[in-house]
């Protein structure tokens, strides 16, 4: 699924994406380290994999979460 980097901190190494209909969904170290990258900057387009929210888990989408975002490639 494709989205667009929404906002990310690279202390945390956690942001969020907004998908193609505007919904922001949350993503944290984790997916982020599991894309393989370095930085992320808003506006990028991302390429991205949900799964299922945790209990408690904050979010536009509710019952998703991202759990990989990486560049998009061509």
């Amino acid at each position: 699924m494709q989205a667009t980097a929404y906002t990310y901190d690279p202390q945390t190494r956690a942001g969020s994406v907004l998908l193609d209909d505007g919904t922001p969904v949350p993503f944290d170290a984790a997916a982020f380290d599991a894309g393989g990258l370095r930085l992320l900057r808003p506006g990028q387009r991302v390429r991205i994999e949900l799964g299922e929210a945790q209990d408690g888990a904050e979010g536009g989408d509710a019952g998703r979460r991202v759990t990989l975002v990486t560049l998009q490639t061509f």
